[in-house]
C-alpha cells in the first residue's frame, strides 16, 4: 500500500494530525482557507463514505471529475481514491469525461452547461459551488444534481476500509518523476492545473500544500515567505 495515494495521504497526516496540511489562497476572491490533516482526512472519509453507501460504489467503478484546483477538489479525489474509484480529471473547460461513469462531480457552470445541452450523465451527479467555508450552494441546484456539500455532510467521520487506491501506482510514479521536495511547497495552479502537480506531487515528497489559484503573480514570493513555504 505503499505506492497508493490514499497511503501516502494518511502517512503524512499521521505524523501530527493538527498541522496545517493545504492551505488554499483564490486571489480573485481575497479567500484564505486552511485545513489541518485532520480536517482534510475528515472531508475525504466523508466522500469515500458517500461513494461506498451513498452511490454504492467500490473498487474499480468509475468517477469523472470536472473541477478547478481547489480544496474542495482535493477532498473528491483523495475521497475517490481511497474508495478504490477509477478517476477521470479534466478542468471544467476541458469537457473531460468518463464513459460509462458511474458518478460525476462537477462545477456549478459545469453543472448548468449539461443541462441545458441534455447530455447524458452517470447515476450519481453532484455539483459544487466552491463557496468559502465549505457552505452548501445558495439558490437552486441544477436538476439532476445534488449538492455535494449538503449530501456529504451526512456520512461519517472516518472510512472503514480497507482504503484502496491500488489503481493510484501509475500517478505516483508520475508526482514522484516531479522529484519536489518536502516539507511545505507553495503550488501555483495558474502553472499546475493538473492535480498530479498540486496535489500526488507534494504527497510524494511528504510534504503539505499552499495551493494559489487565480494567482497574483506580485504576491507568490512574500506569500511563500509567510507560509514558510518553497514555491514550485
Amino acid at each position: 500500500m505503499r505506492n497508493t495515494i490514499p497511503s501516502l495521504f494518511a502517512a503524512i497526516v499521521g505524523k501530527d494530525p493538527s498541522l496545517p496540511f493545504l492551505t488554499f489562497y483564490d486571489d480573485a476572491t481575497g479567500e484564505r482557507t486552511e485545513l489541518s490533516g485532520a480536517t482534510l482526512a475528515n472531508w475525504v472519509s466523508k466522500t469515500a463514505n458517500l461513494l461506498v453507501d451513498g452511490c454504492g460504489l467500490g473498487p474499480g467503478d468509475a468517477a469523472a471529475v470536472r473541477l478547478p484546483a481547489h480544496w474542495q477538489t482535493a477532498a473528491i479525489l483523495l475521497g475517490a481514491w481511497t474508495a478504490g474509484l477509477r478517476v477521470a480529471y479534466g478542468e471544467p473547460t476541458s469537457q473531460a469525461t468518463m464513459a460509462g461513469a458511474d458518478v460525476e462531480f462537477a462545477s456549478l457552470a459545469v453543472a448548468e452547461r449539461d443541462v441545458e445541452t441534455g447530455a447524458p450523465g452517470p447515476a450519481d451527479r453532484y455539483v459544487l459551488g466552491l463557496a468559502p467555508m465549505g457552505l452548501p450552494m445558495r439558490g437552486g441546484v441544477p436538476a439532476g444534481w445534488a449538492d455535494y456539500v449538503a449530501e456529504v455532510r451526512q456520512f461519517g467521520d472516518h472510512y472503514p476500509g480497507p482504503v484502496g487506491g491500488e489503481g493510484t501506482g501509475e500517478l505516483v510514479e508520475r508526482a514522484r518523476a516531479l522529484a519536489l521536495p518536502g516539507g511545505r511547497l507553495l503550488v501555483d495552479a495558474v502553472a499546475h492545473p493538473d492535480p498530479v502537480e498540486w496535489l500526488v506531487g507534494p504527497l510524494a515528497a511528504g510534504a503539505s500544500i499552499v495551493l494559489s489559484v487565480n494567482s497574483d503573480p506580485e504576491k507568490l514570493a512574500a506569500r511563500a515567505a509567510a507560509e514558510q513555504a518553497v514555491a514550485i
